[in-house]
């Protein structure tokens, strides 16, 4: 859009200084400019709107640490996932695949600096994201529990720049911004465009993925800009797995119908992945603009599940229901019957269909030494109108779990300057902004046993919804005060709702069929309904007031002042404060640091939701129960109401630029206190699961475990990051070298038991302490060249979350790299591989350290990986620009 007026120019410039930063430092992330623009100009100043709500200032000169990643980098990275682009770029950002891990391999979580990803707070243009609406039941220890917003529906192709701010801000933004905030800048150009397709798969043959994208800008009226955008995605799923011994096992056996790949660690596989992206901008007056973005995304999701083995999966198969005195039994849970319990034959669990009296008239099946039932037993269940799942599913069965998600967004807003009254020359921005994110869960291939031969195989277990409402009203204006520039002032008002929605699934996922009493399990077999009282609608308002002062003592001095008072209608109110400065020792050298605290309000969905969860225990599939902290088996094993998280957080740098050198040094401290997690899997007694059996809680007495969220410990992390640039003429070409180091330490310094000892294993130690990129960025007349070498330090390998599995795995180097051929101004070709001398991940010990084979759960590397388990991938890729 162009501006009537030069004075327009710096109003808008200053409305968005509701949100802009004093000036950046470009990060090791700003490595390629785009191919047009480098050959002119190599020292392009960056801008964010991100850090504080001053003016623009020079590269350098921002009082807080900000990496800037360009959208042309993003579109050379290579991956089609917003969340492994990242990746690549900010080395204290890390991301796992998740394979085999409830709703967390659908909305795949995040950690930057160590934290959780519901510690990060998301921007789209300025504005705060909504989160989703899928909770991370199975997080990989870090993120148990934790619910960020969706980065993976953004396009790299609609961006003009991510803005990644390395500092507490919840005295300038609010909830969630405690390790730090991402601002995601759509492309507001008014003409031209790009359309691009790209193809590639993994070195192993599979994962093949497609992408087709676009964006154009148009211009909306003769003064304002319509860029739109779009990308459509699939991707085949990937299996890094080998045979299960135990389901090798039952082949030798002769049980028929065992899969030859009884389960699978690898990606999911991701089907009709659609996602829109509008950014508009209209010029009202001389002095106002009004503006709107938004987006709509929807995928398909499905990936792997545990094996069901038929002789050791209770509530189905039987395999822990023994013959005890002439009476079939399950493991006892007192000492006294253990020994006889132990002595006795396994058997299968077989069920009456005359009703439950006529249990006894069934002939029991035993389970042979060779791991097979008895199948002359079996062959005679018809007969005596007697049920097993043996009958229909002898070589057991894997589920397989998956959802659809869909996202979408809407923000409306004015900005400018005021020209008269008592506001005259101070500058607005008014919004109003709307997400909804919803996920439904499906589960194929399992059954709902209480149904018996009834059962269908496929469910759909129910929905979950998150719904958010954002207003803001912001003000900045500068005042004369004398000092070296004006003093600015901001303030503003913000207003939140909250609403987490639990919709009801089919009713066969959650029904309690016929053979309930017979002990056959309830409910779709390793993802349960939703039953109707489980369903509900619970809603959370805050709103907030906030004041931001930014003063230039000297043309070397700058300080700035934050303070942001939230009042909640659940837990009350919390102030928080936010202190920075800046002194240039030199020209060309100068230190910063901030001091602030920070807060991170639990969500609605984390307070209210239940939900059962199939996960492994000390090596055996358990099913646990999620419930609310309030709920009263949760509060009689130590579950309250939910807090508030609270921070207080510290970081010291500088910055150095001597030519085209350009080097960042900073270090942070960040303290939270009363962290927010899923509580460790405690096991039940007896008069347990009778209590939650009277609640209604279905198929109680199955439940080996339950969890639920808790304010239970504290942690202290800290950290350095490192950042260096070099751009020079090189090989007859324009050449930029990047270099970025993170080390990255986090101590958990509180626990209790219902954290537990691995988790805070996990805690400590799942993520490498160090991580670094050192990126080559080449372009010559007609051809570019993308290098970056991504080191990993040793971090704990941990498979199926289970510690006896746990160990230190080695450091590594992954290399990405991309050619670009431009066959003239428009056309552009690219080959290009990640990972491209395909480094495998750490593979499994053959035995933990109890003697167990690590593999027994058929994977052949330890899923923490922080470069994934998936090996190389190549592709290539053709761009139009116009």
């Amino acid at each position: 859009m162009k501006l009537k007026s030069n004075a327009l120019n710096q109003a808008i410039k200053f409305a968005l200084a509701t949100t802009t930063t004093a000036g950046l430092f470009i990060s090791g992330s700003v490595v390629a400019a785009e191919e047009s623009e480098t050959k002119v100009n190599k020292n392009v100043e960056k801008i964010a709107v991100v850090g504080t709500r001053s003016a623009p200032r020079s590269i350098g000169d921002s009082p807080v640490p900000i990496d800037i990643i360009g959208g042309e980098e993003l579109e050379k990275s290579g991956n089609t996932d917003m969340l492994e682009l990242l990746k690549g770029s900010v080395p204290s950002f890390n991301v796992h695949q998740n394979p085999i891990s409830d709703a967390a391999s659908l909305v795949r979580p995040a950690n930057l600096r160590g934290l959780p990803s519901d510690s990060t707070l998301i921007l789209l243009n300025g504005k705060r994201r909504h989160r989703a609406s899928v909770i991370a039941f199975l997080g990989g220890g870090i993120n148990d529990g934790a619910q960020g917003a969706d980065i993976s529906v953004i396009p790299s192709i609609a961006l003009k720049q991510v803005e990644v701010l390395r500092d507490g801000a919840a005295a300038q933004y609010g909830s969630d911004a405690i390790a730090g905030v991402m601002n995601f800048q759509l492309k507001d150009a008014s003409e031209g465009g790009k359309f691009e397709v790209r193809h590639g798969q993994y070195y192993e043959g599979d994962g093949d993925t497609t992408q087709i994208s676009g964006n154009v800008g148009l211009p909306f009226t003769d003064n304002g800009f319509a860029n739109l955008s779009f990308q459509y995605k699939t991707a085949d799923a990937t299996s890094r797995s080998e045979q299960r011994p135990d389901a090798a096992a039952l082949s030798a056996a002769g049980v028929p119908d065992v899969s030859s790949l009884a389960q699978v660690w690898g990606a999911p596989e991701v089907d009709d992945d659609i996602t829109i992206f509008g950014n508009f901008g209209l010029e009202l007056t001389n002095d106002s603009e009004f503006y709107m973005f938004g987006n709509y995304s929807e995928r398909d999701v499905r990936g792997g599940f545990y094996y069901r083995n038929p002789t050791t999966r209770p509530g189905v198969y039987g395999g822990n229901i023994r013959e005890v005195n002439g009476v079939n039994m399950r493991r006892p849970t007192d000492e006294a019957g253990q020994a006889a319990w132990d002595a006795a034959t396994p058997t299968v669990l077989v069920g009456s269909l005359d009703g439950y009296d006529a249990q006894l008239n069934c002939p029991l099946v035993e389970i042979q030494a060779n791991g097979a039932p008895d199948q002359s037993a079996i062959d005679s269940l018809s007969s005596a109108n007697c049920f097993a799942f043996n009958e229909t599913l002898p070589g057991g069965f894997t589920p397989n779990f998956g959802g659809n998600i869909t996202d979408t967004s809407l923000t409306i807003g004015t900005k400018g300057m005021f020209t008269g009254g008592f506001l005259k020359d101070a500058y607005y921005d008014l919004s109003g902004t709307v997400g909804l994110n919803e996920s439904r869960y499906f589960i194929y291939d399992t059954v709902n046993a209480s149904l018996g031969a009834d059962s269908p195989r496929d469910f759909s277990p129910g929905k979950y919804e998150q719904l958010e409402k954002n207003f803001n009203f912001d003000l900045s204006k500068g005042f004369d005060f004398d000092l070296a520039y004006d003093v600015n002032i901001a303030g503003g008002l913000e207003w939140h709702e909250e609403t987490f929605t639990v919709i009801s699934g089919d009713e066969a996922s959650f029904t309690a069929g016929p053979l309930t009493e017979q002990g056959f399990g309830i409910g779709s077999n390793g993802f349960p309904g939703f039953k109707p009282s489980d369903a509900g609608e619970y809603t959370r308002r805050n709103y907030a007031a906030y004041v931001d002062i930014e003063a230039p003592f000297t043309e070397e001095f700058l300080m700035g002042l934050a303070v942001r008072f939230e009042d909640y209608d659940s837990f009350g109110t919390t102030t928080n404060y936010k202190v920075m400065a800046q002194y240039h020792l030199t020209e060309d050298l100068n230190v910063r640091g901030s001091v602030s605290t920070g807060f991170r309000a639990p969500t609605v969905g984390q307070a209210n939701v239940s939900n059962v969860q199939t996960s492994l225990d000390n090596g055996v599939l358990q099913d646990s129960a999620l419930l609310p902290p309030t709920n009263p088996i949760a509060v009689q094993l130590g579950g309250t109401e939910l807090e508030p998280e609270e921070s207080q957080s510290y970081t010291f740098g500088a910055v150095y630029t001597i030519g085209d050198l350009f080097l960042t040094l900073d270090y942070y401290n960040i303290q939270v206190e009363d962290r927010i997690s899923q509580s460790d899997k405690i096991n039940l007694s007896q008069a347990d699961k009778d209590t939650l059996e009277a609640a209604g809680v279905p198929n109680a007495q199955s439940y080996a475990q339950v969890s639920f969220f808790t304010n239970d410990f504290d942690t202290t992390t800290q950290g350095v990051d490192l950042v260096a640039n070099y751009t020079a003429d090189l090989l007859d070409g324009s050449s930029t070298f990047s270099l970025a180091y993170n080390w990255n330490d986090t101590e958990v310094t509180q626990f209790s038991d219902i954290t537990g000892a691995f988790k805070v294993q996990r805690l400590e130690e799942d993520l490498p302490n160090h991580r670094a990129t050192l990126t080559w960025a080449q372009q010559w007349e007609s051809v570019s060249l993308f290098t970056r070498a991504n080191y990993y330090g040793e971090y704990q390998g941990v498979h199926v979350d289970y510690d006896a599995t746990a160990k230190t795995a080695d450091a590594a180097v992954t290399i990405d790299a991309e050619i670009t051929y431009f066959l003239n101004e428009s056309v552009s070709f690219s080959l290009g591989a990640q990972n491209i001398f395909d480094q495998d991940a750490e593979k499994l010990d053959f035995e933990d350290s109890t003697g167990i084979p690590n593999n027994n759960w058929g994977g052949q590397y330890y899923e923490t990986s922080p470069y994934g388990i998936n090996g190389g991938f190549y592709y290539a890729k053709a761009t139009y620009t116009f």
